[in-house]
């Protein structure tokens, strides 16, 4: 069937591009909508992440519908297909016919798409489609023969249960780790394939050395052999995209890429290309919806030592206020267009991250001439370092927030006993859905009942939920995306009465997070020197957590961003304006998890030369959990400040139960 297709926008500054639209639209408006035609785009809607409004994406590619003619768009995103990653044995034997068909000993199938982050769309889930593993990290190595998946202690139960033992085997991932794995199987001469453009530039270069020490050989290929026999791989995802407003954003795109132009042009380059999502995303001052539980665009960009941008983007989704938002400075072309758009650097000094940017888009720039600079992505640490608009708006975000949680915790106490996991995790989302900046969740939220608790990275299902039992712990870590900021909150809340030996596991972990929360440090200071801060307490009882503090979170972006870490592995120096989380833990396989998590904006201290952080989450730390004898007289007083603090800025937003939850739970510790 034939697409829509917009030619006048191939490549135009914005402005043009706006002005080349507009009678199309007012011509648009006089005639039905040819609805064949908008068929295409229906599958692809039908592949994009849910949203709150399902018929968002009408607003860029059909604004001038009728109610009638969007009740039939919405049938035909009904009716669109959908993939099927049921569990198929025989996926893996045919790839292995590929291979040999290739000529290849091995391909090697990461969990990644193009733009290494966090979260990637349908049409790259090709680990899980080939598997049938859902798990967020894990890689896999098919060889003509045999094939194996590689996780981490997360999933070392999930792993076996989801795939077929038949025709792949689950190992730990240092047990050895793949790369030796492989390694010790290939031959001399052997070849190994790889997809250049979803692997990172360093990724490719590392299996590149090891191979080549084994006398194989690391083979790029022009295509995915996975996309040979994935029938019913779906499209790209199709969600509109809009501008994120001044009053939230604080600077100006223009403003933005002007800075990244400097520091590109301090590098000696006359050009960067970005391709890390949220980097494009915060440089560009827009939002869309093509990845799960973060506002984000399919695109990549390029931005020139002046301050223009090139942005390679499906047109289609744009909304009618994006050219005047982004004005002359950037030029449009569409997505297709991005290998083009490479070849157009030819002779040019170009920089690029290499821990994010793929081993394809250096390979395109030096097929093309062009000279490549390695360095890190110029929007990053800008992105990281918000400005106090941003800190304005997300404080106000967090606030709702915390009211948000805590008619949440009044329906736990009255309601949630018996109930399972999963009808938890719906409530939440339910309340917090009431706020009209609320976008979603920012994450898949946490929710273990007594020893589901423990698994640190827990996902609740049909399959694993626990009922809220009486003496356990319930850990909650969730997270929601509002227009004006980002939140990331964790809550270990007693049900009934609870052991002294919970009470006291609790309190530690309560005082590792005080001393975080109360850190002066120099500047200067990485991420590292202050992870041991939230360790103390329990190291002095034998006792310690196994993942890091904290993480750099953004604003209506990823609610995991870097550099900024609290880390055992972070040496990146803490900035002011860095928000991170303060999130120490602890936990009992089969028993109880705990986990208590605000999250804190770094700042200048009185002291000259020092820095220190504020908290900006804003909900009681339940205090039924406390042994308070266990606390010093500055802990004592750190938590009472602090629910002071939360009940003068929430009381007002909150009535009835909530209200009265509030006040009993903010009361001075005796």
């Amino acid at each position: 069937m034939p697409r829509v297709t917009f030619p006048a926008m191939a490549s135009l500054p914005l402005s043009s591009l706006d002005a080349s639209r507009e009678p199309r639209r007012q011509e648009w408006s006089a005639m039905p909508l040819d609805l064949e035609a908008l068929r295409p785009l229906a599958a692809r809607v039908k592949a994009t992440p849910s949203s709150k409004n399902p018929d968002d994406w009408l607003s860029a590619a059909a604004p001038s519908a009728t109610p009638a003619e969007r009740a039939k768009l919405a049938a035909l995103v009904a009716a669109a297909p959908e993939p099927s990653f049921a569990r198929d044995a025989s996926r893996i034997p045919a790839l292995q016919r590929i291979l040999k068909t290739k000529k290849l000993a091995a391909l090697l199938v990461p969990r990644t798409d193009e733009h290494q982050g966090e979260y990637i769309v349908t049409r790259a889930e090709r680990l899980k489609w080939l598997t049938g593993f859902s798990g967020s990290a894990g890689f896999a190595i098919v060889l003509q023969k045999e094939a194996a998946l590689f996780v981490d202690g997360r999933y070392t139960l999930q792993a076996p249960a989801e795939t077929d033992a038949s025709v792949i085997e689950c190992r730990h991932f240092k047990k050895p780790p793949a790369i030796e794995w492989l390694a010790g199987k290939v031959r001399k001469g052997d070849r190994v394939g790889f997809d250049p453009k979803i692997t990172s530039l360093v990724e490719a270069e590392r299996w590149r050395e090891a191979l080549t020490k084994a006398g194989a050989e690391l083979v790029a290929l022009d295509a995915n052999p996975i996309d040979e026999i994935w029938t019913d791989q779906p499209g790209d995802p199709f969600a509109a995209v809009r501008t994120q407003p001044l009053k939230y954003a604080g600077e100006a795109s223009a403003d933005k890429r002007v800075r990244i132009g400097e520091m590109v042009a301090a590098r000696g380059a006359a050009a960067t290309v970005l391709n890390q999502l949220d980097s494009i995303a915060w440089t560009l001052n827009v939002r869309g919806g093509d990845t799960p539980s973060t506002p984000l665009v399919q695109s990549f960009l390029v931005v020139a030592a002046d301050g223009h941008a090139t942005w390679f983007v499906d047109p289609k989704k744009l909304t009618a206020d994006i050219a005047a938002h982004l004005g002359n400075g950037v030029t449009i072309r569409p997505i297709e267009a991005f290998a083009a758009g490479l070849k157009d650097l030819a002779g040019k000094t170009v920089t690029i991250e290499p821990e994010t940017a793929t081993a394809w888009v250096e390979q395109r720039l030096v097929e093309a001439g062009s000279t490549v600079i390695r360095g890190p992505d110029p929007s990053v640490l800008p992105k990281a370092r918000k400005n106090p608009v941003e800190l304005a708006s997300t404080r106000k975000a967090h606030i709702r927030d915390g009211a948000a949680m805590v008619r949440f915790l009044s329906w736990f106490d009255d309601e949630a006993l018996g109930q399972s996991e999963l009808a938890v995790m719906d409530k939440l989302e339910e309340i917090r859905g009431a706020d009209p900046l609320h976008r979603g969740a920012s994450f898949t939220s946490i929710a273990g009942s007594g020893p589901n608790g423990a698994i640190v990275h827990y996902r609740s299902s049909e399959a694993t939920a626990r009922p809220v039992e009486n003496g356990t712990f319930f850990l909650l870590d969730s997270g929601a995306q509002y227009v004006d900021g980002t939140t990331d909150i964790t809550r270990t809340i007693p049900v009934g009465k609870v052991s002294r030996a919970l009470k006291r596991h609790f309190t530690l972990v309560l005082k590792g997070h005080i001393t975080v929360a109360t850190a002066r440090f120099p500047k200067g200071t990485g991420g590292i020197a202050i992870d041991g801060f939230a360790r103390r307490a329990l190291w002095e009882h034998g006792l310690d957590f196994d993942h890091g503090t904290g993480h750099g979170v953004g604003v209506y972006l990823g609610v995991h961003e870097g550099p900024g870490r609290i880390s055992p592995l972070s040496q990146v120096p803490l900035e002011a304006g860095m928000i991170l989380s303060n999130e120490p833990g602890l936990y009992v396989t089969g028993s109880h998890g705990i986990r208590i998590e605000n999250l804190l904006v770094v700042r200048e201290a009185k002291a000259v030369g020092f820095l220190e952080f504020e908290t900006i989450t804003f909900c009681p730390i339940d205090r039924r959990a406390i042994d308070a004898t266990m606390l010093s007289p500055a802990e004592r007083a750190w938590i009472d400040s602090y629910h002071m603090r939360v009940r003068k800025l929430l009381e007002p937003l909150l009535t009835g139960k909530a209200k009265t939850w509030l006040i009993r739970m903010t009361k001075a510790l005796r």
